[in-house]
């Protein structure tokens, strides 16, 4: 089922009396049958957009169409999404059975499956899910895992046309994080359901999704695949929140189709007017003992797997860069450095936006 978010805008008001605005003439667009993450710093408007779309939230301006229908003002029960919390929200005196089995004994869309229909219904999601064999155990007998699991199975025992989870996985470790999400994966691809989930770690999002939004301050930022966004983010926000390690910026100028970074010429950028520029590039883009680059100085060593991350230092600017396998450079070593041919980006130092040359 596509989605399709137009200008829609929510507003609350603070414990001062001050008004926030959480979403901000937001328009998206979710193909069917796609993952997509909704990425951004805590209270850039993720689940208040979740909380709309699902109808727990009403915005004050702006539609929801789900398949070219307006259900703007439509109750919950109406839309036929299913939405997994953060909290697990089950119910404590309810079996996991009885837990799973909630929405098919509350019913919407006047569907009412029997009896036997229901017992299918919740030993096939179960089965998927892992926790088949928890089915008359209650929830405090289960780990954290199993009852995101059971949360995550009674979102999807209705077949919802859409899934939405709100940072389901927050209070797990990454392990099994990585394991649910490669479960809810799997289940999405077999069922073909539109999925949107909101989390701040950008491995979640960069394995899991097949679109990301990038939010901030009520604002999408920018829309696009993971490979997209890593390798030409659209601004500054998005270069600096999206990638691990975090991208160089360095601060310079564009003069005369030529950027400068310290009075050093490093590249050209022909056809863009002389601007203030900063210069980004990812850590794996970091040359080494380039002839006529910049020069700094180790000041950091970290070992991450099987790679050496260096951080270089010069005036007050730091580098990060991988060394070669058979590099041997301490730290203390002064080097010069340059950036890979195709690695480098360049946005405006004064909007904060990409800039094509």
């Amino acid at each position: 089922m596509e989605i399709r978010l137009e200008n829609l805008n929510k507003t609350y008001v603070s414990q001062d009396g001050g008004k926030i605005r959480a979403v901000k003439g937001l328009s998206l667009t979710i193909p069917d049958g796609k993952i997509l993450c909704l990425l951004g710093p805590s209270g850039c408007g993720k689940s208040t957009l979740l909380g709309i779309i699902n109808g727990l939230i009403v915005p004050e301006t702006g539609i929801v169409r789900l398949d070219g229908e307006d259900v703007s003002q439509l109750g919950p029960e109406m839309r036929a999404v299913g939405m997994v919390f953060q909290n697990y929200a089950l119910y404590p005196h309810m079996t996991v059975r009885q837990n799973i089995q909630m929405p098919l004994d509350n019913p919407a869309k006047g569907e009412r499956p029997g009896k036997e229909e229901k017992k299918r219904r919740v030993d096939e999601i179960a089965g998927l899910l892992h926790v088949d064999e928890f089915l008359d155990r209650r929830p405090d007998e289960l780990s954290g895992g199993q009852q995101q699991r059971v949360s995550i199975a009674r979102a999807l025992v209705r077949k919802p046309d859409i899934l939405l989870l709100d940072e389901p996985l927050s209070n797990l470790d990454r392990q099994l994080r990585m394991e649910i999400m490669q479960e809810i994966r799997k289940i999405q691809r077999d069922t073909g359901i539109t999925t949107l989930f909101v989390t701040h770690d950008q491995r979640e999002a960069m394995h899991s999704a097949d679109i990301i939004a990038v939010m901030n301050e009520g604002e999408v930022q920018q829309v696009g695949t993971p490979e997209e966004i890593y390798e030409r983010p659209a601004n500054l926000f998005t270069a600096m929140f999206f990638g691990e390690p975090v991208m160089n910026l360095l601060h310079g100028c564009l003069v005369g189709g030529k950027v400068f970074v310290e009075g050093t010429e490093i590249f050209t950028a022909e056809g863009l007017p002389d601007q203030k520029v900063v210069v980004g590039f990812r850590p794996e883009n970091t040359v080494l003992g380039s002839e006529g680059g910049l020069r700094g100085r180790i000041t950091h060593l970290e070992k991450e797997g099987k790679d050496m991350l260096a951080v270089i230092s010069f005036g007050d600017t730091k580098v990060s860069a991988y060394l070669p396998e058979d590099a041997a450079l301490p730290e203390g070593t002064p080097l010069s450095f340059g950036i890979r041919d195709g690695g480098v980006l360049l946005f405006s130092e004064d909007s904060g936006k990409a800039l094509n040359f």
